[in-house]
């Protein structure tokens, strides 16, 4: 072997953990009677159990220690291993394989021996490496026993921590057995000692499947406080079920793995949730109301059908008796209803509305009576219906001559026992419901005809109010009609328009098919084309080829005062002059349009004070 050789390997030698400090002296006797043995990668050195006699010191390439499949460390060169072969006889704690080819130097224990009791340098050298490990180890003996406290401590904290939560911990294995739960987790698992005890029979199968196949799921060893997708019904021992959200986390190692699973009842939260639901329904309906009720003109009435319409109206509000309203449409049924309610002893609980012609068959059962989650295609969630919305309040059935037959007998049940079943649910309800009824057919010849249940008729048909048509209520068109001028004059910021003796005349002609509704509409598409506080209700009203007789006779009913005939001749030139964009004289002119001289019609402009805008 070349010195150069030597002297590394003698550096190599001097610097591993154990000759470290012996002299160089001792080294290169050391090194006299070492063997140099090299091997390929893969080989086994020396294997777990078997007797050593010698150690060794890597002086290139690299092993690794292990037992089985488990690798406890990896030493490469100036590492050494096996050294207390060298002063005792027990057996090796674990094997040695080279990872790539390497080379090491093996000293053997009788080499060793032989040199301590030749050396006292260098057995002195060796005891001292010696004691510092010693000191070392109980150095590191010290820090494992502070750790230890630590730890312990810890465990309490944490043992604490959990025990004390209000939300259930369970941990079980990949076996699904319970190894670990705290108090809240025992009291909604309605069991004091549930360890061992497979988690899966504490939920309902829908549940248990879910938790089943996120924990056999391949993914799962990214699995980090996944929130349960689903709602998780947990049933206790004394079948005692309670709903619960929750989170899923796994630990552990190859050998043992466990899941915690974080579950937080939440049936309080869904009853408040409910509650707010059903208080923001209602909520919703009022704000409705009050919307209606501020944009709305009251019950204005002189005519005396009106006004004994009004009169049974104050004569039933105070009952809960059931009322049928009939009218035309658009005579101002839901009106009437509002005014009962308004006057009614449940003013103060909610007046829910629903119009039976407006909905579609296949719904019009879940809107009134509610239904289950799952009760039918794209029923995602219970739902309550406007019966139950209006529990110890009024419900107004407009356009009841539209209900299905096949849903009479359900109305029919409310009546007379004051409950009904949801869709889909065998649960039966009770409310307590004021019912209003309005149509503008003749349920008396439907039910002859078998379009209407006759009994229901009757239930109905406790008290009846008749809505007389606008064109039966005189001069209540012209009182409603200014009403509303004046309310949609302010909200559309234009002037006030008072209705003149021809207006009126004009307004009582018409036959008004659509009622009320139909003299609102008109009324706020008159005020938005208003011009400087005049309206052309030619332009208005349909269907009028009478207008200028009607206007013509309203005319000649009144005698005009002279300032009312000058202000008459000031707006005729003005409609004149505005026609002919201010031209006076000639063809086309205004004067030519008047029928008066073109000098008649400057002076008449001068006295009347009549100037052009700029």
């Amino acid at each position: 072997m070349s010195d150069t050789n030597s002297k590394k390997h003698i550096r190599i030698l001097s610097n591993s953990p154990f000759f470290n400090g012996v002299s160089s002296e001792s080294m290169e006797e050391l090194y006299k009677n070492a063997t140099e043995i090299s091997y390929i990668k893969g080989e086994t050195i020396f294997k777990k159990g078997s007797v050593g006699d010698s150690m060794y010191v890597i002086i290139n390439g690299k092993v690794k220690v292990f037992e089985k499949d488990h690798v406890y460390d990896i030493l490469s060169e100036g590492d050494c291993f096996g050294e207390y072969a060298l002063i005792d006889n027990e057996s090796r704690s674990a094997s040695i394989a080279t990872i790539e080819k390497t080379n090491v130097l093996k000293i053997e224990r009788k080499h060793f021996l032989d040199l301590m009791s030749k050396s006292i340098a260098f057995a002195q050298s060796i005891l001292a490496v010696m004691v510092k490990r010693h000191r070392e180890l109980d150095t590191i003996q010290e820090s494992l026993a502070s750790s230890k406290q630590i730890i312990e401590v810890s465990n309490s904290k944490m043992n604490g921590l959990i025990s004390g939560a209000m939300d259930a911990i369970i941990m079980f294995d990949d076996k699904f057995k319970i190894v670990l739960t705290n108090a809240s987790a025992n009291k909604i698992l309605g069991n004091d000692d549930p360890l061992q005890r497979n988690v899966l029979f504490f939920f309902d199968d829908e549940s248990a499947d879910l938790i089943e196949n996120i924990v056999s799921n391949k993914t799962r060893d990214s699995l980090t406080n996944k929130y349960l997708p689903n709602i998780v019904k947990v049933i206790g021992s004394q079948d005692k079920e309670t709903l619960n959200e929750g989170t899923i986390s796994k630990s552990g190692n190859e050998q043992e793995t466990f899941f915690t699973l974080i579950l937080r009842n939440i049936e309080e939260r869904l009853i408040a949730e409910d509650t707010i639901n059903l208080l923001t329904k209602q909520t919703e309906y009022l704000e409705e109301e009050i919307k209606e009720l501020t944009s709305s003109y009251g019950i204005i009435a002189e005519d005396e059908l009106m006004k004994s319409a009004i009169n049974l109206i104050h004569q039933v509000a105070k009952t809960d008796a059931t009322v049928l309203i009939h009218g035309e449409t658009g005579t101002g049924k839901e009106l009437v209803a509002r005014a009962i309610h308004k006057e009614s002893n449940r003013n103060d609980k909610p007046l829910i509305r629903i119009n039976c012609g407006a909905i579609p068959t296949n719904l019009i059962e879940s809107e009134l009576f509610g239904h289950k989650k799952g009760a039918f295609t794209g029923a995602t969630a219970d739902r309550k219906g406007r019966f139950l919305l209006a529990d110890k309040g009024t419900i107004f059935l407009d356009e009841i001559g539209e209900m299905p037959l096949e849903l009479q007998p359900k109305l029919l049940r409310i009546i007379q026992e004051g409950e009904f079943d949801p869709v889909g649910s065998s649960e039966t309800i009770k409310v307590d419901v004021r019912i209003i009824a309005a149509t503008h057919r003749n349920l008396y010849e439907f039910s002859k005809e078998g379009k209407f249940r006759e009994d229901l008729y009757y239930r109905l048909n406790v008290f009846p109010i008749e809505v007389p048509a606008l064109r039966d209520r005189g001069h209540d068109i012209c009182l409603i009609a200014q009403e509303m001028i004046q309310q949609f004059s302010k909200k559309l910021n234009k002037h006030i328009v008072t209705l003149s003796d021809s207006d009126k005349a004009l307004l009582e002609a018409y036959n008004w098919p659509g009622n009320v509704r139909e003299l609102q509409n008109l009324i706020e598409r008159a005020v938005i084309v208003s011009q400087n506080g005049i309206i052309n209700w030619q332009a208005i009203i349909p269907n009028n080829s009478d207008i200028s007789e009607i206007q013509k006779e309203a005319c000649q009913e009144k005698i005009l005062t002279s300032k009312e005939l000058l202000a008459l001749e000031k707006s005729n030139i003005l409609k004149a002059l505005k026609k002919t964009r201010w031209k006076v004289s000639g063809k086309n002119g205004a004067a030519e349009l008047l029928q008066i001289p073109p000098t008649t019609l400057a002076s008449r402009i001068k006295a009347l004070k009549i100037d052009r805008p700029l």
